[in-house]
Protein backbone atom coordinates (compact mmCIF):
# COMPACT_ATOMS: atom_id res chain seq x y z
CA UNK A 1 0.00 0.00 0.00
CA UNK A 2 1.09 3.43 -1.09
CA UNK A 3 2.61 5.29 2.32
CA UNK A 4 0.31 8.59 1.46
CA UNK A 5 -2.49 5.64 2.14
CA UNK A 6 -4.15 5.86 5.30
CA UNK A 7 -7.33 2.87 3.99
CA UNK A 8 -7.53 0.72 1.26
CA UNK A 9 -10.15 -1.66 0.00
CA UNK A 10 -9.66 -3.99 -2.97
CA UNK A 11 -12.72 -5.93 -4.66
CA UNK A 12 -13.78 -6.61 -1.01
CA UNK A 13 -17.16 -8.44 -0.62
CA UNK A 14 -19.08 -9.89 2.43
CA UNK A 15 -21.09 -12.59 2.78
CA UNK A 16 -22.72 -13.57 5.95
CA UNK A 17 -23.97 -17.45 6.19
CA UNK A 18 -27.61 -18.08 6.62
CA UNK A 19 -29.05 -21.62 7.74
CA UNK A 20 -32.62 -22.87 6.87
CA UNK A 21 -32.24 -26.10 9.60
CA UNK A 22 -31.49 -26.00 13.06
CA UNK A 23 -28.76 -28.70 12.56
CA UNK A 24 -27.41 -26.91 9.37
CA UNK A 25 -24.84 -25.00 11.58
CA UNK A 26 -23.87 -28.12 13.26
CA UNK A 27 -23.54 -30.06 10.01
CA UNK A 28 -21.86 -27.40 8.16
CA UNK A 29 -18.97 -27.61 10.47
CA UNK A 30 -18.39 -31.43 10.70
CA UNK A 31 -19.22 -31.93 6.82
CA UNK A 32 -18.68 -28.68 5.49
CA UNK A 33 -15.56 -30.02 3.70
CA UNK A 34 -17.42 -32.21 1.67
CA UNK A 35 -20.94 -30.07 1.17
CA UNK A 36 -22.31 -26.83 2.09
CA UNK A 37 -24.95 -26.48 4.45
CA UNK A 38 -26.21 -22.46 4.03
CA UNK A 39 -27.00 -20.25 1.64
CA UNK A 40 -24.60 -17.20 1.06
CA UNK A 41 -25.99 -13.53 1.75
CA UNK A 42 -24.18 -11.04 0.34
CA UNK A 43 -24.05 -7.60 1.82
CA UNK A 44 -20.87 -5.98 -0.04
CA UNK A 45 -19.62 -6.80 -3.37
CA UNK A 46 -16.66 -5.63 -4.95
CA UNK A 47 -16.02 -2.50 -3.00
CA UNK A 48 -12.79 -0.77 -3.93
CA UNK A 49 -11.35 2.58 -2.70
CA UNK A 50 -8.71 4.77 -1.11
CA UNK A 51 -8.64 7.04 1.53
CA UNK A 52 -5.80 9.53 1.41
CA UNK A 53 -4.18 10.67 4.37
CA UNK A 54 -5.37 13.67 5.86
CA UNK A 55 -8.93 13.29 3.98
CA UNK A 56 -12.35 13.00 5.23
CA UNK A 57 -14.66 10.17 4.00
CA UNK A 58 -18.50 10.13 4.19
CA UNK A 59 -20.62 6.82 3.26
CA UNK A 60 -24.31 7.23 2.70
CA UNK A 61 -26.84 4.72 1.93
CA UNK A 62 -30.11 3.31 2.24
CA UNK A 63 -31.05 1.51 5.91
CA UNK A 64 -29.22 -2.69 5.19
CA UNK A 65 -27.56 -1.67 2.22
CA UNK A 66 -23.95 -2.48 4.02
CA UNK A 67 -22.19 0.76 5.15
CA UNK A 68 -21.92 -0.67 8.98
CA UNK A 69 -20.86 -4.12 7.25
CA UNK A 70 -17.96 -1.95 5.86
CA UNK A 71 -16.66 -0.11 8.87
CA UNK A 72 -16.74 -3.25 10.81
CA UNK A 73 -14.29 -4.99 7.99
CA UNK A 74 -11.95 -1.82 8.30
CA UNK A 75 -12.23 -2.17 12.16
CA UNK A 76 -11.14 -5.64 11.96
CA UNK A 77 -14.25 -6.97 13.79
CA UNK A 78 -15.13 -9.31 11.02
CA UNK A 79 -13.20 -10.64 7.89
CA UNK A 80 -14.36 -10.24 4.27
CA UNK A 81 -15.41 -12.81 2.51
CA UNK A 82 -12.96 -12.17 0.13
CA UNK A 83 -10.84 -8.89 -1.35
CA UNK A 84 -8.78 -7.42 0.94
CA UNK A 85 -8.09 -4.14 3.55
CA UNK A 86 -5.47 -2.12 4.51
CA UNK A 87 -4.85 0.69 7.56
CA UNK A 88 -2.24 2.14 8.08
CA UNK A 89 -2.33 4.01 11.62
CA UNK A 90 -3.68 4.30 14.70
CA UNK A 91 -7.38 3.76 14.36
CA UNK A 92 -9.86 4.87 17.20
CA UNK A 93 -12.78 3.11 15.99
CA UNK A 94 -15.90 4.14 17.92
CA UNK A 95 -17.82 1.21 16.84
CA UNK A 96 -16.07 -1.46 17.33
CA UNK A 97 -14.74 -0.47 20.87
CA UNK A 98 -18.50 0.10 22.15
CA UNK A 99 -19.12 -3.53 20.78
CA UNK A 100 -16.07 -4.87 22.90
CA UNK A 101 -16.82 -3.06 26.27
CA UNK A 102 -17.64 -5.61 29.24
CA UNK A 103 -20.54 -5.40 30.80
CA UNK A 104 -19.97 -6.38 34.01
CA UNK A 105 -17.24 -3.64 34.37
CA UNK A 106 -17.79 -0.12 35.38
CA UNK A 107 -17.40 2.65 33.01
CA UNK A 108 -14.07 3.66 34.52
CA UNK A 109 -12.61 -0.04 34.11
CA UNK A 110 -13.79 0.06 30.50
CA UNK A 111 -12.12 3.32 30.20
CA UNK A 112 -8.64 2.21 31.19
CA UNK A 113 -9.17 -1.11 29.50
CA UNK A 114 -10.48 0.24 26.15
CA UNK A 115 -7.62 2.75 26.03
CA UNK A 116 -5.39 0.17 26.24
CA UNK A 117 -6.79 -1.53 23.61
CA UNK A 118 -6.54 2.10 21.56
CA UNK A 119 -2.51 1.82 22.42
CA UNK A 120 -2.27 4.39 24.89
CA UNK A 121 -0.12 3.42 28.15
CA UNK A 122 -2.04 3.23 31.67
CA UNK A 123 -0.78 6.59 32.74
CA UNK A 124 -1.83 8.46 30.51
CA UNK A 125 -5.15 7.21 30.39
CA UNK A 126 -5.58 8.67 34.14
CA UNK A 127 -3.66 11.73 33.17
CA UNK A 128 -6.89 12.22 30.57
CA UNK A 129 -9.57 10.26 32.72
CA UNK A 130 -11.04 13.63 34.22
CA UNK A 131 -11.16 14.69 30.76
CA UNK A 132 -13.17 11.62 29.25
CA UNK A 133 -15.51 12.02 32.03
CA UNK A 134 -16.14 15.24 31.31
CA UNK A 135 -16.85 14.40 27.69
CA UNK A 136 -19.04 11.54 28.01
CA UNK A 137 -20.92 13.37 30.87
CA UNK A 138 -22.87 10.80 32.15
CA UNK A 139 -22.38 11.40 35.57
CA UNK A 140 -22.41 8.80 38.60
CA UNK A 141 -22.61 6.31 36.32
CA UNK A 142 -19.21 6.33 35.37
CA UNK A 143 -18.77 3.95 38.85
CA UNK A 144 -21.19 1.67 37.67
CA UNK A 145 -21.79 -1.60 35.44
CA UNK A 146 -22.07 -0.81 32.13
CA UNK A 147 -25.00 -3.40 32.37
CA UNK A 148 -27.02 -0.40 33.75
CA UNK A 149 -26.44 2.22 31.06
CA UNK A 150 -28.66 2.68 27.97
CA UNK A 151 -27.20 2.34 24.56
CA UNK A 152 -26.87 6.55 24.38
CA UNK A 153 -24.91 6.27 27.43
CA UNK A 154 -22.41 3.39 25.94
CA UNK A 155 -22.10 5.03 23.11
CA UNK A 156 -20.99 8.44 24.53
CA UNK A 157 -18.11 6.54 26.46
CA UNK A 158 -17.00 4.77 23.23
CA UNK A 159 -16.90 8.26 21.62
CA UNK A 160 -15.09 10.18 24.89
CA UNK A 161 -12.33 7.04 25.20
CA UNK A 162 -12.08 7.42 21.33
CA UNK A 163 -11.77 11.08 20.87
CA UNK A 164 -8.72 10.79 23.72
CA UNK A 165 -6.77 8.11 21.89
CA UNK A 166 -4.11 10.08 19.96
CA UNK A 167 -5.24 8.14 16.42
CA UNK A 168 -4.52 8.96 13.25
CA UNK A 169 -7.99 7.73 11.82
CA UNK A 170 -11.57 7.99 13.39
CA UNK A 171 -14.18 5.76 12.04
CA UNK A 172 -17.80 6.78 13.32
CA UNK A 173 -20.81 5.02 12.74
CA UNK A 174 -23.66 7.99 12.88
CA UNK A 175 -25.71 5.49 14.86
CA UNK A 176 -23.80 4.92 17.58
CA UNK A 177 -23.75 8.62 18.22
CA UNK A 178 -26.91 8.89 20.04
CA UNK A 179 -28.25 11.09 22.72
CA UNK A 180 -29.05 14.99 23.68
CA UNK A 181 -28.75 17.75 21.28
CA UNK A 182 -25.72 18.55 23.36
CA UNK A 183 -23.76 15.94 23.41
CA UNK A 184 -24.70 15.53 19.35
CA UNK A 185 -23.08 18.91 18.97
CA UNK A 186 -20.05 18.29 20.96
CA UNK A 187 -19.40 15.13 19.02
CA UNK A 188 -19.72 16.98 15.77
CA UNK A 189 -17.75 19.90 16.69
CA UNK A 190 -14.95 17.08 17.66
CA UNK A 191 -15.45 15.35 14.37
CA UNK A 192 -14.62 18.65 12.51
CA UNK A 193 -11.71 19.72 14.99
CA UNK A 194 -10.16 16.40 14.34
CA UNK A 195 -10.80 16.45 10.35
CA UNK A 196 -8.34 19.37 10.54
CA UNK A 197 -5.46 17.26 11.47
CA UNK A 198 -6.39 13.04 11.28
CA UNK A 199 -8.16 11.18 8.45
CA UNK A 200 -12.08 10.27 9.27
CA UNK A 201 -14.87 7.68 7.79
CA UNK A 202 -17.95 8.45 9.03
CA UNK A 203 -21.48 6.90 8.25
CA UNK A 204 -24.04 9.82 8.03
CA UNK A 205 -27.57 10.42 7.08
CA UNK A 206 -26.98 14.46 7.49
CA UNK A 207 -26.22 15.39 3.88
CA UNK A 208 -25.68 18.57 4.24
CA UNK A 209 -22.81 18.25 7.56
CA UNK A 210 -21.24 15.80 4.87
CA UNK A 211 -20.87 18.55 2.12
CA UNK A 212 -19.37 20.99 4.15
CA UNK A 213 -17.04 18.31 6.12
CA UNK A 214 -16.22 15.62 3.39
CA UNK A 215 -13.65 15.53 0.65
CA UNK A 216 -15.13 12.87 -0.87
CA UNK A 217 -18.37 11.06 -0.45
CA UNK A 218 -19.17 7.10 -0.96
CA UNK A 219 -22.58 6.10 -1.98
CA UNK A 220 -23.47 2.32 -0.69
CA UNK A 221 -26.80 0.85 -2.74
CA UNK A 222 -27.53 -2.35 -2.01
CA UNK A 223 -24.14 -3.84 -1.49
CA UNK A 224 -21.81 -1.90 -4.37
CA UNK A 225 -20.59 1.37 -5.05
CA UNK A 226 -23.21 3.37 -6.49
CA UNK A 227 -21.28 6.24 -6.62
CA UNK A 228 -17.87 7.72 -5.51
CA UNK A 229 -16.46 11.46 -5.59
CA UNK A 230 -16.92 15.03 -4.95
CA UNK A 231 -19.83 15.01 -1.75
CA UNK A 232 -21.90 17.63 -3.31
CA UNK A 233 -21.93 15.44 -6.64
CA UNK A 234 -22.60 12.48 -4.90
CA UNK A 235 -25.25 13.94 -2.60
CA UNK A 236 -27.22 15.23 -5.59
CA UNK A 237 -27.56 11.95 -7.23
CA UNK A 238 -28.45 10.89 -3.98
CA UNK A 239 -31.42 12.98 -3.65
CA UNK A 240 -32.26 12.72 -7.25
CA UNK A 241 -32.42 9.02 -6.46
CA UNK A 242 -34.82 8.97 -3.89
CA UNK A 243 -36.86 12.50 -4.73
CA UNK A 244 -35.53 13.91 -1.30
CA UNK A 245 -35.48 17.75 -1.05
CA UNK A 246 -32.57 19.79 -1.34
CA UNK A 247 -33.22 21.48 2.25
CA UNK A 248 -33.81 17.90 3.90
CA UNK A 249 -30.46 17.56 5.83
CA UNK A 250 -30.78 14.34 7.85
CA UNK A 251 -32.40 11.35 5.79
CA UNK A 252 -32.62 7.88 6.69
CA UNK A 253 -34.15 5.82 4.13
CA UNK A 254 -34.88 2.29 4.29
CA UNK A 255 -34.53 -0.71 1.95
Amino acid sequence: MSSDLAISCRSVGKAFQLYTHRNDQLMQTLFGRWKQFYHPHWVLRDISFDVRRGECWGIIGRNGTGKTTLLQLICGISNPTHGSIEVSGRVAPILALGAGFDLELTGRENVLIGGAILGLKRADIIKRLDSIVAFADIGEFFTQPLKMYSSGMTARLAFAICAHADAEIMIVDEALAVGDATFAQKCDDFIRRFASRGTILVVSHDLKTLETLCDRVLWIEDGRIAACGRPFEVTAAYRRAFNIPLNASRVAISV
